[in-house]
């Protein structure tokens, strides 16, 4: 048997491939590899977190709303139409649905014509002051006929008074003249009653001209009040949105307040994100936002900050805690803030109140302002 030179036992030894020098080296340089983009990636998330990262304030507690508008009648009635359907879109002054208006019409014409007698009443009160006014000036004229007879009547019993007592004339032309002047001194006595009593009349005749005014300005209201009662037979949106909460059906008798159906102002919709009171300290009004809704999975919405609540939302609650009894755990209460989103019709046609949001608001606004003003204070 031939043997292989430089081999005690002639024999061929096994080699490791393993143990390769060439190999070796290799997964040295993958590890160094591995290492040098893991402190990379490590270096950029570091960057990033320390420069954007630090400064976003992110919550999944939020959820989108809109100002519904719950629609109820002002008046009672069986309801005889009703002119819309479920998800349906109105418009402002639309109407949505009809009462039974056969009662308010009655009660209006009722009041109508209350309100032509009130005005009858009137005209013949006018008419009364008139009459009463010529009353007046004919009874004031036989009493100046009265009073030149009277002052005639008397003239002439001075005139014949000596006479008689000379014996010129006879007692009996003068007793004649005497009685004739105490008849005219009588009859402007009457005149002059007649001219007060005119008087009076015309007074009482315009309290009653007032009094029919005021009665004619009741009806005048009267009116109204039911010409607005048969107005609101026909209950009109308050608003533009789309149908909700529909329970109104022809037949249905219903009461003032009664709830009907909801209009949603889905175009008016708004984010309420409630964060907790640790993350709101460098959040202000007009700050950026970008959200992502649930219904809508890898799309990503803007929007800015729009207000604060004045309040956390346990201070709004039916129970407010009261923590003065003693049983005192303090929890991490959340502050609602709305958020005015910034995005087209078409994905506004998406979003619906209710919805669920994740949001992160940018706070670094509130850094570089605490910079210039450091900055200012400095210079100064």
């Amino acid at each position: 048997m031939s043997t292989t030179a430089g081999s005690p036992s002639g024999t061929v030894p096994d080699v490791d491939p393993s143990a390769s020098p060439a190999r070796r080296p290799s997964r040295r340089v993958v590890l160094i590899a591995l290492g040098i983009a893991a402190l990379i990636a490590a270096t950029v998330w570091l960057a990033h977190w320390w420069t954007v990262g630090r400064f976003i304030e992110s919550t999944d507690d939020a959820y989108l709303q809109a100002d519904s508008v719950m629609i109820a009648p002002k008046v009672a009635g069986y309801i005889t139409e009703v002119y819309v359907a479920d998800n349906q879109v109105v418009k402002p002054g639309d109407p949505l649905v009809h009462l039974d208006a056969r009662q308010y019409q009655l009660a209006l014409n009722q009041a109508l014509a209350t309100v032509d007698a009130r005005t009858a009443d009137i005209e013949r009160a006018q008419a009364d002051i008139r009459q009463q006014q010529a009353n007046i000036e004919q009874a004031q004229a036989q009493q100046q006929v009265a009073r030149v007879s009277a002052r005639h009547a008397s003239d002439e019993v001075r005139r014949y008074a000596p006479l008689v007592a000379t014996g010129a004339e006879s007692s009996d032309r003068l007793a004649e003249l005497t009685s004739t002047r105490d008849q005219a001194l009588a009859t402007l006595a009457a005149s002059s009653a007649t001219v007060d009593a005119a008087r009076t009349q015309i007074a009482s005749s315009t309290a009653q001209l007032a009094q029919a005014r005021a009665q004619l300005e009741a009806a005048q209201a009267n009116a109204q009040q039911s010409r607005l009662d048969l107005e609101n037979t026909v209950v009109r949106s308050a608003l533009g949105g789309e149908v909700a909460d529909r329970t109104v059906r022809v037949g249905q008798y219903v009461q003032p307040g009664t709830r009907l159906l909801t209009v949603v102002p889905v175009q008016s919709i708004y984010l309420q994100a409630n964060f907790k009171e640790t993350q709101i300290g460098r959040m202000r009004v007009g700050q950026p936002v970008e959200m992502s809704v649930d219904a809508l999975p890898g799309q990503t919405l803007h929007g800015v900050v729009d207000s604060f609540s004045p309040g956390t939302g346990s201070q709004f609650a039916l129970l407010p805690p009261e923590n003065a009894t003693g049983n005192f755990t303090k929890i991490v209460q959340r502050v609602p803030v709305r958020i005015r989103i910034d995005t087209g019709t078409q994905t506004r046609s998406v979003l619906l109140p209710g919805l669920s949001v994740n949001v992160d608001v940018d706070t670094r606004s509130v850094l570089n302002r605490d910079q210039r003003t450091e900055a200012e204070n400095r210079r100064g």
